[in-house]
């Protein structure tokens, strides 16, 4: 029999059973959405009853107890829910992903699952509701993927034993009766943030940064707001919700607080655009550690660095041994990634920081989650976060929040208790701070390099083209300089100057193939294609943590691989070419100036890089490199703009280990030159030859010294 109710008469409305539940329910979701933004209550409710009628349809269709005219007038009552359950996702569309099948189930939500079906007169067994448990047990198919790279085996052969200590296994002094113990709390605890802030920033109370700075290594200076964060590590917290905006350095935070700490060995779990990135940080914040970077199934790993670096994407075949590693900190960058519990991702990475919190030595790790963007849809976002950093467990708060919660003597009942609960979480270790707040430590305009990896198929025919390219100007280079001894041999041959003649030689020829053949004008745009999809993903990320970004490229394929790249990710782009009309590209810049809607305008170097005004971002994207600094500051300076109210940080997307490094060193040597040559600057003047020549030289340089 269905759960809706069994045979009944066909002219009769049938009021007991599950469907009436739904419908009540789904109609005070409608009215609030009517009302205003959904409140997370009323989302978890419209959540659980798409849930059950889904199960409920695949119910009545497959009861044989059903008359067909039944079935019939369950599925039209079915179908209404749905319709109902669709109208309001339109009129909030932040609840369409929980239309999903495998949309994540909270405990909440599975609470109010068993409520609604005890309601209904249904029997629930108890597994049906529990919440799923993190083990770091492997299940058979993700151990049969498990690697052990050489280095770790050699890690551990050299020391086979950790050393034992009990400091973790100290007696709890957290009390586990209070006034608290009978309440659920996690639901007042998300709710807090929602309705307790009063008009302030979620941010703990930092000591001031120290009058003389004795961390930053020589050439680097830490910024008041980071040598804060810094201090509160030195005064002994050691867990993080660090959610400054971008642009902030929230990786030299993390990497100094490790350093203070002395969490290492420490574990970065990292998106795969910016694991270069953090490599270079490490080197550049604390050069007297090691970093190691694993890629695919661990080759060229050292495990015996200070801090190893691992994307979310390989990150499942190399659990067991980062598991025993010993790790004394663990750092997680864009930690909104993890927000949806039921996925592998969300599951690896807390299960590591469950393994890491329990046995790290000392007993006390430094547990860091990274973000600019905290929340995507809903407060609920929280939960993954909070239980990575230990707060929460799943169910209920951890003893150290609990004993916050009770100092504050009020219960879920009492008036303010939201506000004293948020300050209680808060004082855990949330930390924001938007550009507006320090920007009077923040230079006005800046270009921040972020390394990538071009480890597919694409990014290995790229490096073996560079090569071939190298060997084919050692060949001219070879061949000129013997022509030259031949017809003077006492002639002192500068070979400066034959280089520079080969480097001119190729350049001349490969303009005369108009963009076709092998040559360093195809090979850079052939990066920039490699580059296009980890530039989106960055983009994108920028975009969910601080709004509106300008998207700059200098060729259409990478355009439109970018724009094909946002539109798959939800995000709404304007385009600014060089074959549009003026008026329709002043409608475009209109639509990216006024409407909220637009997220991202995705720039032509060569045709947006002057006589635009896109200040309604502060964050600019060069996803391939300009042959000159001009051009790259003509197109940062169309967000730059009288009237730019925020400090402009420009993203510049570097391909590591190719010429493109190469061009991004030549272009700051040439910015340094027209410093020099209008504003009087004291940069160091280089070279006025042009990039291209300059970067021929340097493959030339480098494929002689092979």
């Amino acid at each position: 029999m269905s759960r809706s109710g069994g045979r009944r008469s066909p002219k009769s409305v049938d009021n007991t059973g599950l469907i009436p539940i739904l419908a009540r329910k789904v109609r005070e979701v409608e009215a609030a959405a009517q009302r205003g933004k959904v409140a997370p209550s009323n989302r978890t409710k419209f959540l659980v009853v798409a849930l059950l009628a889904r199960e409920e349809r695949t119910a009545v269709r497959n009861n044989p107890d059903l008359a067909e005219s039944d079935r019939a007038e369950q599925i039209k009552r079915l179908d209404g829910i749905g319709s109902i359950l669709a109208k309001t996702a339109a009129r909030d569309t932040s609840l369409i992903t929980l239309l999903e099948n495998d949309a994540p189930i909270s405990p909440v939500a599975q609470k109010l699952r068993r409520q609604y079906l005890e309601d209904a007169g249904i029997d629930v067994p108890d597994e049906v509701v529990e919440a799923p448990k993190q083990t770091t047990m492997l299940p058979p198919e993700l151990a049969e993927r498990q690697v052990i790279p050489q280095s770790v085996k050699a890690r551990q052969l050299a020391n086979p034993f950790l050393a034992p200590d009990f400091s973790s296994f100290e007696t709890q002094k957290h009390s586990t009766h209070g006034r608290l113990s009978n309440w659920e709390l996690l639901g007042p605890l998300f709710r807090a943030f929602e309705y307790g802030a009063g008009g302030q920033v979620a941010s703990m109370e930092l000591p001031e940064a120290p009058r003389i700075d004795r961390l930053s290594p020589p050439g680097q200076e830490l910024m008041r707001h980071q040598a804060r964060f810094v201090a509160s590590v030195s005064q002994g917290h050691r867990s993080f919700l660090l959610a400054d905006e971008p642009g902030l350095g929230k990786t030299a935070q993390s990497l100094l607080a490790a350093s203070v700490a002395d969490a290492y060995p420490l574990l970065a779990v990292v998106p795969n655009v910016v694991k270069m990135n953090w490599a270079r940080e490490v080197e550049l914040w604390t050069p007297h550690r090691r970093a190691t970077v694993i890629h695919g199934d661990g080759a060229g790993l050292d495990a015996f660095a200070d801090v190893v670096i691992v994307n979310y994407e390989v990150l499942d075949r190399h659990l067991a041994w980062l598991s025993t590693l010993g790790f004394r900190g663990m750092v997680v960058d864009e930690a909104h990634f993890i927000k949806n519990l039921s996925s592998q991702r969300s599951k690896h990475v807390l299960a590591l920081a469950e393994r890491i919190r329990s046995q790290a030595p000392g007993g006390n790790p430094l547990m860091m989650a990274l973000t600019g963007t905290p929340l995507i849809n809903d407060i609920d976002d929280f939960r993954a976060i909070w239980q990575l950093l230990g707060w929460i467990d799943g169910t209920k708060p951890t003893p150290q929040l609990m004993e916050r919660l009770e100092e504050t003597g009020l219960t879920p009942a009492d008036f303010g208790f939201f506000s004293e609960a948020r300050e209680a979480v808060i004082d855990m270790g949330i930390v924001r701070r938007r550009k507006l707040d320090v920007a009077a430590d923040l230079p006005a305009k800046r270009v921040v390099d972020l390394p990538v990896e071009l480890d597919d198929d694409l990014g290995r025919s790229i490096r073996e083209a560079e090569a071939e390219l190298g060997r084919r100007l050692v060949t001219r280079y070879t061949r000129l300089l013997a022509a030259r001894t031949k017809s003077d041999p006492d002639a002192d041959v500068s070979t400066e100057n034959l280089m520079r003649a080969v480097a001119r030689q190729e350049i001349e020829e490969s303009k005369a193939q108009g963009g076709s053949g092998d040559n360093v004008f195809t090979m850079v745009r052939l990066i920039g294609q490699a580059k296009a999809s980890l530039a989106a993903d960055y983009t994108a990320q920028l975009a969910r943590s601080v709004g509106k970004v300008v998207f700059f490229a200098k060729h259409i394929d990478v355009m439109d691989q970018a724009e094909e790249a946002f539109a798959k990710a939800g995000l709404q782009t304007v385009s600014i070419r060089g074959d549009q009309s003026a008026l329709h590209r002043q409608r475009e810049i209109d639509a990216f100036n006024n409407d909220p809607a637009v997220a991202v305008a995705v720039c032509s170097l060569t045709a947006a890089g002057v006589g635009l005004n896109l200040q309604a971002a502060s964050n600019v994207v060069l996803a391939e490199l300009s042959w000159t600094a001009a051009e790259q500051t003509q197109a940062i300076d169309r967000v730059h703009r009288i009237g730019q109210e925020e400090p402009v940080t420009a993203w510049r997307i570097v391909a590591a280990q190719t010429i493109d490094a190469k061009i991004a060193e030549l272009i700051d040597s040439k910015q340094g030159l027209a410093a020099r040559a209008l504003d009087g600057s004291d940069e160091e003047v280089s070279s006025g030859d042009s990039v291209q020549l300059d970067a021929l030289v340097h493959l030339l340089e480098q494929a002689l010294e092979n």
